[in-house]
């Protein structure tokens, strides 16, 4: 608010001597009257604007007319309310048995989480007897024989319970701890190991390292064998009797839908390495598993599979070198086709000789093609009932990948060095026919 006109200011205050009045003997509500006139916001004025506003009639009354009376009356009339709201906050007391149990609630939750995550790992770590002697191992290396098998993927507290088990060593804690300290003991392949016993833990893990130790019977299936003669290569190289292969169960394996419950075809050629104890179920339980890996790293899905497998044992029964392998798989794509000059029939030799299983002979008999068998491909068009041998990773690419070509014929004119020739027409087969006859004329006994 702007400060009043000096001269009404002057006017309304000031003594007829000139001076200004004075406030002896006024009473208070006159002079409020005289220092705030007619306007009720003059309080509004700030600081130093109120000072020199009021002169210093409001300092002079304070000083020589207080009434010091005025602050008993102001203080007995003071509210209770107001009282409270200048009184000292007082602390809660808290209860201490409430303090008391929180604590023992937070330990607790931490005791037992603590306990908890060191069960975890435990099981990641070398057992560890805090404050006792080291666990129980023997010395030396031991005396005897003992055969172990460690099975695919034991780590090293497996490996010691099955030589504990076996009286190889003290403690399973000797083994887990010895190999958990020795970089070696992760180069200990799955097998039949010849141990000894009563070994320190030392030396056990010594002998697991040793190549020498680890038993094993190499078995080599080669590609395009019958069921028959994949029996006969796995008994002669386990020891065991074909007719313990032969009384398996097709049942009891894990075969692929495509194989209808037949082995023929689904025994996958490879270099197998068997436990001397392993049965010949298990033996052949792992040619399928292989079987399997293969077909999916090679693409094979498992609704193309039964026809691709048909398709490359042949593939695998009619070519020598693998470069003729796509070929093959062409003529048979192109004989397939019911325009051909064969009407849809393979006309295999290979499917012949599955039908008599022998061996050692080129070419076919007309007897021979004769034979009603479902598996004659000279007789019936199309692809036979099933595989006619286990083909290998290369006939069934050639199956799935035939070469691009119009051949409807091939010869191999040559046995001995496997020499084939791929043609057009049945003209041109003729011709390299030739070949071949005169082959098996300076070869009687192979034809």
């Amino acid at each position: 608010m702007s400060r009043p006109p000096a001269d009404d200011w002057a006017g309304a205050h000031q003594h007829p001597s000139g001076e200004r009045a004075g406030t002896h003997g006024r009473h208070p509500d006159d002079l409020h009257h005289d220092l705030h006139g007619e306007d009720p916001h003059v309080d509004e004025l700030p600081g130093d604007d109120v000072h020199d506003y009021y002169g210093d009639a409001a300092h002079d009354y304070a000083a020589e007319e207080h009434d010091h009376s005025l602050a008993d009356d102001v203080l007995s009339e003071a509210r209770p309310e107001d009282e409270q709201m200048f009184r000292p906050r007082r602390r809660r007391k808290r209860n201490p048995f409430l303090r008391i149990g929180a604590i023992l609630v937070a330990a607790i939750v931490v005791g037992v989480g603590g306990w908890m995550g060191f069960n975890a790992v435990r099981g990641m770590i070398p057992d560890l007897e805090f404050g006792s002697s080291a666990p129980e191992d023997f010395e030396g290396t031991g005396s005897g024989e003992v055969t172990i098998e460690i099975p695919e993927g034991a780590g090293g507290a497996q490996i010691g319970q099955i030589l504990y088990d076996a009286g190889v060593v003290a403690s399973v804690e000797a083994f887990s701890n010895t190999a958990a300290a020795d970089q070696r003991s992760t180069s200990i392949q799955p097998g039949t190991y010849l141990m000894s016993e009563q070994m320190s833990a030392a030396a056990a893990l010594d002998r697991l390292v040793d190549p020498d130790a680890r038993q094993r019977t190499g078995v080599t299936i080669r590609e395009g064998l019958w069921r028959d003669e994949v029996f006969a290569v796995l008994a002669d190289a386990t020891g065991n009797e074909i007719e313990e292969y032969e009384a398996v169960d097709p049942a009891s394996l894990d075969l692929p839908e495509a194989a209808n419950g037949q082995l023929e075809g689904y025994l996958f050629p490879d270099t197998y390495e068997f436990s001397p104890t392993s049965t010949p179920e298990e033996q052949l339980q792992a040619m399928i598993d292989l079987g399997a890996r293969r077909y999916e790293e090679l693409g094979l899905a498992d609704a193309d599979m039964q026809e691709i497998i048909i398709k490359a044992s042949i593939v695998q029964a009619e070519g020598m070198f693998a470069e003729d392998l796509p070929k093959i798989a062409r003529v048979m794509e192109n004989r397939l086709a019911g325009d051909s000059e064969t009407n849809g029939h393979l006309q295999m030799d290979s499917t012949i000789h599955f039908i008599y299983q022998e061996r050692g002979r080129a070419g076919t008999t007309e007897e021979q093609r004769a034979n009603e068998s479902p598996y004659n491909t000279y007789l019936h068009p199309g692809l036979p009932p099933g595989p006619i041998n286990s083909p290998g990773a290369l006939a069934i690419e050639a199956a799935m990948n035939p070469a691009e070509g119009d051949w409807l014929y091939f010869v191999t004119v040559n046995p001995s060095t496997g020499e084939t020739v791929f043609t057009n027409s049945l003209e041109e087969h003729n011709r390299a026919s030739e070949e071949f006859q005169q082959w098996c004329r300076d070869n009687p006994d192979s034809c």
